[in-house]
């Protein structure tokens, strides 16, 4: 299910979306959370049906350890983020903070997968956490930073994971392994 991180990506950019559309009220949010869980489906069923056996299979004890090494200090970060903002009343900040940290964290990982693609996500979630700051910067309302962050780090991986899905498709179509 989670062939060649699509998983991943699919259910993280239904996080964002749901951070984003924390900002819509009345009959706009259950719609929007409705058609980001179709979205996330979607993607999970296509790399189920599309991607070959072999995608995303289990790699060296090397890699790994350096995958587990890179998600457990991200999370790390995450936690002090969520604590210091919180305790210095702003919030408001976690959301961007997160985005530029998990931004961040796919730059060693596109070493480590041999992806150099990734730093295309790695760029726009950054810039989701930047556009988020200058959002709360100019003194937008707090719903707007959630709204930003998450909608362009939603749109960042589920079309990572849209990338993914047809490019190994179409190269295993084509009889391309790597």
């Amino acid at each position: 299910m989670f062939k060649s991180g699509v998983g991943f990506l699919a259910l993280f950019g239904l996080g964002w979306w749901l951070l984003a559309t924390s900002a819509f009220g009345g009959a706009a949010r259950p719609i929007a959370v409705g058609a980001g869980c179709l979205v996330t489906v979607v993607l999970m069923l296509a790399a189920r049906r599309l991607l070959p056996a072999s995608a995303g299979g289990p790699f060296p004890a090397d890699r790994r350890r350096r995958f587990n090494q890179i998600n457990g200090l991200q999370w790390l970060v995450i936690i002090v983020i969520a604590v210091v903002c919180s305790r210095a009343g702003v919030p408001v900040l976690i959301p961007p903070l997160v985005a530029l940290v998990v931004g961040l964290h796919f730059l060693p990982l596109a070493a480590v997968f041999g992806q150099p693609r990734l730093r295309v996500p790695a760029a726009l979630l950054v810039v989701a956490g930047l556009a988020g700051a200058a959002v709360w910067l100019a003194d937008g309302p707090d719903h707007a930073v959630r709204f930003t962050v998450g909608l362009i780090s939603a749109l960042c991986l589920w079309g990572t994971a849209l990338w993914t899905v047809a490019g190994t498709a179409s190269a295993a179509g084509r009889g391309v392994t790597g």
